[in-house]
């Protein structure tokens, strides 16, 4: 009967071994132990003064615990069959220094105790060594209940889920085959026992309620009522078997088969018998099932873990990096566009700056020689005049050059701006300063050809005003008689001579003007187109210079850029490929364990609950 949950079982071990879990080996290996003992361990926990004692007394109908008022079960108690009535203290020791530590290297050492002593060892008070382990009570009964393979043990009270067998091994529920939780008549159940209940039936299938006292409250049964609704609420699926020890006890002592039936306790010890019956088979495959579900839900919980955190690091692992070194590739050719669009829009906006300055420049020196030259007389103020005229085009040319040097340098500020994101300096190391020579650059001004007004000029333009003059008054004053030239005539004629000469002296002044203005005139363009032939000269060297540097440093950044993309790609697909193969050993022991569970499962005929063996999103 034992063969189909034995291999089950011993698959679980082998699977424990596999995964290197020597812990949940060893507790799979005690299991295995107790399920091949023909003896039912039954564990009696609860909350203090619930009856604990007194049940297991009833139980087998002997004094075996002590109860009463003042005793309290510090001790586990382990009561069992024995041919005459025997009580011992059992402490296990630790291992001597140098003595190898393990489960092997410890000693349990078993002091006796007098029967009339039990109390006193159940309380602690006698049979241990200080300093040494956990210790329990063992006592023995020749008792035809023990005889069959029961075996009972008392626990001491705990409100407490954590204190459930820490007091020693023997009393913890994983060696137990049936735990029995007691909780008087006087109440329902709490929150705290229902806790215990769940907690229990994670790691135990055989769970029995049993609501003691029933000989102290009249209403038990609608407090039983009330108590199997809270398990079903909780959903916990344990039996509730109300029961009284004193009339169980009673019934003994006075042979009544009526009380006895009263007390409650033919349906428990029942309901023992059958779990001792069918230790070997159901209750076996039931304890297998659920330690499937313990050790599958530990193996699987880590590989669940380092399978969630594959996933996460081939978001933020290679994969990650070669994505990133992707839009670095991606950024560097953006980048290179917008400094070579940056370059060339900000050069051809400084050559028409550049022009437009000169040209406003040259147009105001040209205003001050239209408005110096309207009442100027050439010949006399040339001279102050080209002095000016030179100082006035060479601080032009300065000052445009000198906006050159600004700008061109805000320039290569402005394109090194797109290179801010990869952390560095990267401004050409050139420097652009005013030439030393721009006044010997300029073109030399020429004195213009000027005509002058000399004397025999003057005395011609004289002579032939005052002819005109003398003859057209001197025919007028012969009308009167008088001869054509007299004294009115001639002095007439001397004041048109005069008029000529003047008349002619100012139209050689406008034409002096207009012949300088003019001069000037190409002379400023002749200036223009040189310094602007120059200044463009030099913004295309400038652009040129910072054309083949930014060049250079995007050259670097991208081999840089797309080394370290090759890298990223090579370790991605290295990392993808270990990912791969290790995800796929993870799947493989999942669909093991999975196999495991569900071959445990099938022990029982009955369908629970899937276990999640992939990762939660």
């Amino acid at each position: 009967m034992a063969g189909i949950w034995l291999d089950v079982l011993d698959e679980i071990a082998r699977t424990c071994a596999a995964h290197g879990r020597g812990d949940l080996l060893q507790t799979v290996r005690q299991k295995r132990a107790q399920l091949l003992d023909p003896t039912l361990r039954v564990l009696v926990v609860g909350e203090p003064n619930q009856g604990k004692s007194q049940l297991i007394n009833a139980i087998i109908n002997a004094p075996a615990c002590p109860v009463g008022d003042g005793r309290t079960t510090v001790l586990p108690t382990v009561v069992q069959h024995a041919e005459a009535p025997t009580a011992v203290v059992a402490q296990a020791q630790p291992p001597a220094p140098g003595h190898p530590t393990g489960a092997a290297a410890v000693t349990v050492e078993r002091t006796p105790v007098a029967l009339n002593q039990v109390a006193a060892g159940v309380a602690g008070l006698v049979g241990r060594r200080p300093g040494g382990g956990p210790a329990y009570v063992e006592i023995g009964l020749p008792r035809a209940l023990l005889g069959a393979g029961l075996v009972l043990v008392d626990t001491p009270g705990t409100d407490e889920v954590a204190g459930i067998g820490a007091a020693a091994s023997v009393a913890a529920p994983a060696r137990a085959d049936t735990v029995l939780l007691v909780s008087d008549s006087t109440r329902e159940l709490s929150v705290a026992e229902l806790n215990m209940l769940l907690h229990i039936m994670r790691s135990h299938p055989n769970v029995v309620v049993v609501q003691s006292k029933t000989d102290l409250v009249a209403d038990w049964r609608t407090v039983a009522e009330r108590n199997r609704q809270h398990l079903a609420e909780a959903g916990i699926a344990a039996t509730l078997i109300p029961v009284s020890a004193a009339l169980r006890l009673r019934a003994a002592a006075s042979d009544d088969r009526g009380l006895n039936a009263e007390s409650g306790f033919p349906a428990l010890i029942a309901r023992l018998q059958r779990d001792l019956a069918g230790k070997a088979d159901h209750l076996a495959r039931a304890a297998v099932q659920t330690v499937a579900r313990t050790v599958v839900e530990q193996l699987a919980a880590p590989l669940r873990a380092e399978l969630a955190t594959q996933e996460e690091e081939e978001q933020s692992g290679p994969i990650s990096r070669l994505h990133a070194a992707q839009r670095e590739v991606d950024e560097l050719r953006r980048c290179s566009t917008r400094w070579q669009n940056t370059l060339t829009d900000e050069i051809t906006d400084l050559l028409a700056d550049l022009e437009y300055d000169l040209r406003d420049r040259t147009r105001q020196i040209l205003r001050a020689v239209d408005e110096a030259f309207d009442t100027a007389d050439p010949l006399v103020a040339w001279d102050t005049f080209q002095d000016w005229l030179e100082r006035s085009l060479v601080e032009a040319a300065e000052a445009n050059h000198e906006w050159l040097i600004q700008r061109c340098d805000w320039i290569a500020r402005r394109v090194a701006a797109n290179f801010d994101r990869y952390g560095y300096d990267v401004l050409p190391p050139w420097s652009m300063t005013m030439p030393d020579d721009i006044g010997e650059r300029l073109p030399e001004l020429q004195r213009p050809t000027i005509d002058r007004f000399t004397t025999g000029q003057k005395l011609f333009t004289g002579m032939k005003g005052s002819y005109g003059g003398m003859l057209m008054f001197g025919l007028a004053t012969t009308l009167a008689g008088m001869p054509m030239i007299n004294p009115v005539s001639v002095g007439i004629g001397a004041l048109f001579g005069g008029k000529s000469i003047r008349d002619e002296s100012k139209q050689l002044l406008r034409r002096r003007q207009a012949t300088v203005k003019t001069a000037i005139q190409r002379h400023v363009d002749d200036f223009f187109v040189r310094i602007i032939r120059d200044c463009r000269d030099a913004a295309r060297q400038v652009q040129r210079m910072l054309r083949d540097h930014f060049t250079g440093l995007t050259e670097e950044l991208q081999e840089a850029i797309v080394q370290s993309f090759r890298s990223a790609k090579q370790e991605a697909d290295t990392d993808a490929s270990v990912r791969e193969q290790r995800q796929r050993e993870i799947r493989l022991k999942m669909t093991r364990l999975a196999a495991v569970y569900e071959q445990a499962q099938q022990l029982t005929g009955a369908r629970s609950a899937p276990l999640l063996l992939e990762p939660q999103a």
